[in-house]
């Protein structure tokens, strides 16, 4: 029997495409059921969007359908999230995507050189970070790309 070589190249890229895809739904998975134990609202009823910004970055976690006990949940854990970010501590997002999170130690060995502000949204919240450093902004950046990889449908870039 004889293969051309564009065949196999084609049913390698094929496996190769079915791996990756494997491996993105297993990391969504693994990062919602870690994102459970760490997030009080319902990831499903929750969309986080990231925005890149030349000096920083806005985080924003927005309620899907406006229920206001999910709304409380948001706004009571990204009030938090703000304090323990401004005094470096990360814990939160490292438990959920893991200590070697992209930017995750440029944050928290700098930290004192980024302004975080909390503030509430009609839908939910957001944190603001913001810094002259680009050496942070990198990290800031970088950070919220590996966020919206891992938390797959829930998260989206701006």
């Amino acid at each position: 029997m004889k293969v051309s070589i564009k065949f196999l190249i084609v049913a390698l890229l094929g496996v190769w495409l079915i791996g990756c895809t494997h491996d993105a739904t297993q990391r969504h998975a693994e990062v919602a059921e870690r994102g459970a134990e760490v997030m009080p609202f319902d990831l499903d009823r929750t969309t986080h969007i990231f925005e890149k910004r030349e000096d920083g970055g806005l985080q924003q976690v927005i309620s899907d359908d406006g229920d206001s006990a999910e709304i409380a949940l948001i706004r009571e854990h990204l009030t938090e999230e703000a304090t323990d970010f401004s005094n470096g501590d990360f814990h939160d997002p490292a438990m959920i995507h893991g200590d070697d999170m992209a930017g995750l130690h440029e944050l928290t060995t700098g930290a004192d050189r980024i302004d975080i502000q909390y503030s509430e949204l009609p839908d939910g919240a957001q944190i603001l970070y913001t810094t002259d450093d680009p050496a942070l902004i990198t990290a800031l950046h970088s950070w919220f790309d590996q966020q919206v990889s891992d938390h797959g449908s829930h998260a989206e870039s701006q």
